[in-house]
């Protein structure tokens, strides 16, 4: 868990809140510097972090971030290597890479860059990990032991969220938190993390009616939904805590789904898009990759 030790709080002047902003930067770092150490010290025990991601096609998106996460591993010294598919492979030969790669004693984590194409079963692919591999946290083991609360690993993205929520020294305990999206990456895990933080949760999705009505009874808002300006002003409670996972584009600008300029005044703390969990997840996915290779060479425990 990273804290800070200091941290500046929110408070009235007037009818406006000074606004706390969750900038993910300031973490960012300090977790990667702890990583190069933590990975210094497993090659001084003869131990590679080594990480495999599976590219399939040629989604633009996706090699924005898969540039991040290689270089990142490279600074951190991870071993990681990138092993690419054309968009038309088979389903059952994905699958047996995977398997291939589960098998292999030399390999610590894996993971598959999503989306992948509709012609492939992304559940079949992600149950063809091995849980102990599985960097991303999207099995259903790993998912299912998240709502146990036995955590090891979790989706990077919900990692991020929750590593602001510490670094920020943001209690959750007892109040109303609305999540926006209800995917296994960030909407269902990112669910199970507050409850084990007493939080009282709830989730709005695609079919939710009338969602300003539940905004305005919550506390903390979660959204992930990839929409920009889903979330205006008039939709949060003065003194809310606002997580933006969004990412969208508009006009070449990139933005998230609330709209930050005018709810910026009106809440406790606030995350910027571009700038707030963003840089935070790809740092904690090679946290992950770090954790599951300390599980398996079973150093430190």
């Amino acid at each position: 868990m990273i804290m800070r030790s200091a941290v500046p709080t929110s408070f009235f002047k007037g009818d406006l809140y000074l606004t706390l902003i969750l900038d993910g930067k300031e973490p960012a770092k300090k977790i990667i510097d702890e990583l190069t150490l933590e990975v210094e010290h497993l090659k001084a025990k003869n131990i590679l972090p080594t990480f495999c991601v599976i590219e399939v096609g040629e989604d633009p998106a996706s090699k924005i971030y898969l540039r991040l996460k290689r270089k990142l591993a490279k600074k951190i010294g991870i071993n990681e290597q990138t092993i690419k598919f054309p968009g038309d492979i088979r389903q059952d030969e994905l699958i047996d890479k995977i398997k291939e790669l589960n098998a292999d004693p030399h390999v610590d984590a894996i993971m598959v860059q999503l989306p992948i194409p509709e012609h492939i079963n992304t559940r079949l692919v992600l149950e063809a990990i091995d849980p102990t591999k599985d960097a991303d946290g999207f099995t259903p083991y790993n998912q299912g032991r998240m709502w146990q609360g036995q955590v090891n690993i979790i989706p990077a993205t919900v990692r991020s969220i929750m590593t602001i929520l510490d670094y920020y020294q943001l209690n959750v305990e007892g109040k109303n938190a609305l999540i926006i999206g209800r995917s296994i990456i960030v909407g269902k895990p990112v669910a199970s993390q507050l409850l084990a933080r007493n939080a009282t949760v709830t989730i709005a999705h695609s079919h939710t009616r009338n969602l300003q009505e539940l905004t305005l009874l919550n506390d903390i808002i979660i959204s992930d939904v990839g929409r920009a300006h889903l979330i205006t002003k008039n939709m949060v409670k003065p003194g809310s805590i606002l997580i933006d996972v969004g990412m969208n584009r508009e006009n070449g600008k990139l933005m998230g789904d609330i709209e930050y300029d005018d709810c910026l005044p009106i809440a406790e703390a606030i995350t910027p898009v571009p700038g707030g969990v963003g840089p935070l997840t790809v740092a904690n996915l090679m946290k992950q990759v770090i954790i599951l290779t300390k599980l398996r060479h079973n150093y430190g425990n």
